[in-house]
């Protein structure tokens, strides 16, 4: 048969009639399969050599819409072919082939079937998608699809009471994969039930503050160890149940279609990397916001505040940011700062911008109506609102107000400028984007985008923007805001996610660990817990095994919690090793010399050694920025081909080098570490060399955290400084041989995007085993002394 070849760039015509072309023809540049199947459209739309879109709906123009909030990258057919052939309509890189079944019509059932089908029937027809690799490795396999009207039978008829006339119609969607047995997920955002593996659970993918074990943050991303990304484009509540049954089912409350992107990856990275491509990048952050950020419910003064600076700049701890909470204004929406408690903001900054402090303020979405902007807002419609167009409001409990709507450019636009009027203009460095569920639960109530039931989980997208983007509009510094939700895309918004208001106890802390690790997993590198915990403390607490640390001389802080000092070090000797390192709580004071005499040394020795890592740590975020891939790992994006770490979730790798094994549990002074095969790997503290693939009991007293180095590391240390702000030379070059290793270490002037425009400074350093020697090249290091810089571990110096 003859083979006709078409080159799309000389035909104008609709992509429906040349998938209509006869069977084995191939399309030059195809970017699309546009399809019929038993009256579902299926569009299949290439972005990448690695990535393709699915959509499906029984409404052409809905399959046939771009792509929903959160993707940024635009349809890319280079490297695509497209053919119909007897197996079906396919499309093919040199990364993936998708393929689409033909129609197999129907036939009319027979026997029970027969029975069964006069009362009970699916919403829609059969379509059959699989996605593999050229040499025939499945990737995905979707092997069923839903778009059913809401009804009583499935127990959601209600929710089409969130539509209004004009809306557009409510269909529950979903889509099945197949699962095989050895298949694991890992990300969606933030779930903190304390396990890694998402396999065999069944996830709600939505913003919930009340969510039983600790506030919920939809991210509707996955990656998987079968060489794929999953991102499902749907922004309503979305349920994810992981391998039951052998398959995958994604079910979403609302929607016009089924939509969704599969990032192929030969690596994790590389599905980072693609997700990257379609969500944004990850802005350098200011160099500020990887040191120490003090917090806590709350600073009431500026008096308070200052005498906080003057603590942390007499002991000479480094510090770069100081927070203040919330009801620091007058009324909710206010926008100012009483001032019978702040007398002077801007004189204020000014002396602790002199002291090398950078300050951080709570801003809230709501507004009450005795506010001085209510007004202003209900004229221009511009609250999230009631179908009657009533702001929403949370009375008879909750009297802060109404939310504005930043889906609304406008309003988002107005909002940014009143924060700048009212606290840029104070000299307030970064921003607490407080409230970004929002605190309104948008279902039942709409925003300028459409139903907040079918948009629900969008809000922390389009508020963070308001922010970032008057940061690039309006501000030559780089922005920094502070947010509990997140959204696909929101990582490009210049934004650090933290867990929300979680309880200080143990059972809490443990479970921070994989929740952390699945967040980032989801796309999200910023990402920090409240270290000791934002609850307030019970009034006392008896723990199981004698404390570790006397709490005696803490007793005006803790209370009669008699292990909370234990916990709060544990905690601490953690957040050290987070992507952001920030104390919080509701405790009367929080800092580092407030939970006894025991505690003090320890907070400090791990405050410095956070700042001995800056230049590692600094280097990791620029890694981030260039690649999308997070620098808190789980062991499974770097040690997949060993089977013992698909589901460990209370270790994790800071960079590729330094493997972190957080202390949870109470009274103890030891824990098991799996260490990954491999790989020889080295106690941190004590440098004793040890083979990887075995678990190991290593000694945890109550001031150390375990910590491994990865033979092949080279850990660039910094001399000591008290903040970010100071240059900061490199003391010591460590290596850890074993192997052969890499490392970029690089700076720029961590205060503005010039760095965009190529104002940086990589210095690339490589390590011959075989040779024991270490190369420099690129830029020029900044050193303390090149006498005694590299520091070999094990060897005789």
């Amino acid at each position: 048969m003859k083979v006709l070849t078409v080159d799309l760039s000389k035909i104008v015509a609709p992509t429906f009639l040349l998938a209509a072309l006869s069977t084995n023809v191939t399309m030059v540049c195809a970017q699309q399969l546009n399809l019929s199947r038993s009256g579902a459209t299926v569009l299949v739309e290439a972005y990448a050599p690695n990535i393709v879109r699915v959509s499906l709906s029984l409404h052409r123009d809905d399959a046939l819409a771009g792509p929903g909030f959160g993707i940024s990258a635009k349809v890319a057919a280079q490297g695509w072919t497209a053919e119909t052939t007897p197996s079906g309509d396919a499309m093919q890189s040199s990364r993936m082939v998708v393929t689409v079944a033909p129609e197999s019509g129907r036939h009319a059932p027979t026997g029970t079937r027969a029975d069964i089908a006069k009362f009970f029937n699916g919403s829609t027809p059969g379509v059959g998608i699989k996605i593999r690799t050229p040499d025939g490795t499945t990737l995905l396999e979707m092997n069923g699809w839903q778009m059913s009207v809401p009804n009583h039978k499935d127990g959601n008829a209600d929710i089409l009471y969130d539509r209004r006339p004009t809306d557009a119609p409510f269909f529950q969607v979903g889509a099945t994969f197949v699962s095989p047995k050895d298949e694991h997920y890992y990300g969606l955002g933030q779930n903190q039930e304390g396990y890694l593996d998402r396999r065999g659970h069944a996830v709600r993918c939505a913003h919930d503050y009340n969510a039983p074990a600790g506030q919920s943050v939809c991210v509707p991303f996955v990656v998987t160890n079968k060489g794929y990304g999953i991102v499902w484009d749907n922004p309503s509540a979305t349920t994810v149940a992981f391998g039951f049954n052998d398959v995958t089912r994604w079910t979403s409350d609302v929607g016009q279609r089924v939509s969704f992107f599969v990032i192929a990856g030969k690596s994790y990275d590389e599905i980072y990397s693609g997700y990257r491509l379609l969500t944004g990048d990850t802005p350098m952050l200011p160099k500020s916001a990887y040191g120490y950020i003090q917090c806590k419910q709350r600073y009431i003064s500026q008096d308070e505040l200052m005498a906080v600076a003057k603590g942390y700049r007499d002991r000479h701890l480094p510090i770069d940011d100081l927070v203040i909470d919330w009801f620091h204004y007058t009324k909710m929406g206010e926008m100012d700062m009483d001032p019978a408690k702040w007398p002077d903001p801007t004189a204020m900054n000014k002396e602790l911008h002199a002291m090398n402090f950078h300050t951080m303020i709570s801003v809230w979405p709501r507004f009450v109506p005795e506010d001085r902007y209510y007004a202003t807002i209900l004229k221009n419609d511009w609250f999230e609102k009631l179908a009657d167009g009533t702001p929403t409001n949370g009375l008879p409990y909750d009297r802060a107000g109404s939310d504005i709507d930043t889906t609304n450019p406008d309003a988002a636009q107005w909002y940014w400028n009143i924060v700048k009027e009212n606290y840029v203009a104070k000299g307030f460095d970064a921003f607490w984007a407080d409230e970004t569920e929002p605190d309104l639960p948008p279902n039942g109530s709409y925003w300028h985008i459409g139903p907040g039931t079918q948009f629900f989980n969008v809000f922390p997208l389009f508020h963070t923007a308001a922010f970032y983007n008057g940061f690039r509009r309006d501000l030559p510094s780089r922005a920094l805001i502070l947010a509990r939700d997140s959204y696909l895309g929101a990582q490009h918004n210049g934004t650090i996610f933290w867990s929300s208001d979680i309880n200080g106890n143990w059972d809490t802390l443990k479970r921070q660990v994989p929740t952390g690790i699945n967040f980032v997993a989801s796309g999200m590198p910023y990402w920090s817990t409240d270290i000791g915990g934002w609850q307030y403390l019970p009034q006392s607490h008896k723990p199981d095994k004698a404390p570790l640390l006397d709490p005696s001389d803490a007793r005006a802080n803790v209370g009669n919690n008699d292990d909370y000092p234990e916990l709060y070090v544990r905690w601490f000797e953690y957040g050290a090793f987070q992507p952001n390192f920030r104390s919080h709580g509701s405790r009367p004071q929080n800092e580092v010399w407030s939970y006894g005499k025991q505690a003090e040394p320890i907070l400090e020795k791990y405050l410095r050694l956070r700042y001995q890592l800056m230049p590692y740590l600094y280097s990791l975020a620029h890694t981030t920025h260039e690649t999308g891939a997070p620098f808190m790992r789980g062991l499974f994006m770097d040690f997949g081909s060993d089977p013992n770490v698909a589901n460990i979730g209370d270790e994790y790798m800071f960079g590729p080098s330094i493997l972190v094994a957080p202390v949870t549990e109470q009274g103890v002074t030891s824990r098991s570490v799996y260490l990954p095969s491999g790989t020889d790997w080295y106690n941190y503290w004590t440098n004793e060399r040890v083979h990887g693939g075995q678990t190991v009991t290593v000694a945890a007293p109550i001031d150390t955290l375990p910590l491994f180095v990865r033979a092949g590391a080279i850990l660039p240390l910094g001399e000591p400084v008290e903040s970010t702000n100071d240059t900061q030379r490199i003391a010591r070059l460590r290596v850890y041989p074993g192997a052969d290793g890499d490392f970029d270490i690089y700076a720029d002037d961590g205060t503005t995007y010039n760095y965009e425009n190529g104002q940086s400074e990589l210095t690339k350093l490589h390590w011959g085993n075989a040779s024991r020697k270490l190369d420099r090249s690129g830029a020029k290091l900044s050193v303390v002394s090149e006498q005694g810089l590299i520091e070999i571990v094990g060897s005789r110096q």
